[in-house]
């Protein structure tokens, strides 16, 4: 399943927790392909990972949760606590 698919199927701890555990299955995937073969370093990485770094992954996450309201200006509703922190998550992975 990919890692996408699982973000969708957030809506409880026990979702989020297989989520978090996909994500860094997901990190760890991507650093072997990259030893392998790098990409562009001004590009996403084999898995679409664009920070690379605990810092850049935290402060993208952040940036997003600021600029989207925690996800309420993209439609994630207060009551989805836990599909709201799988994105918090996820957007480190993916957002400049």
């Amino acid at each position: 399943m990919e890692i996408h698919e699982r973000l969708e199927q957030v809506n409880d701890q026990k979702s989020f927790l297989a989520f978090v555990k996909a994500l860094a299955s997901d990190w760890k995937d991507e650093v072997e392909k990259e030893k392998k073969n790098p990409s562009n370093p001004y590009g996403p990485g084999a898995n679409g990972w664009e920070n690379g770094s605990i810092d850049t992954f935290l402060e993208s996450a952040v940036a997003w949760a600021e600029s989207t309201n925690f996800g309420k200006d993209q439609g994630l509703e207060e009551n989805q606590i836990w599909k709201r922190f799988a994105v918090f998550l996820y957007c480190g992975k993916i957002y400049e």
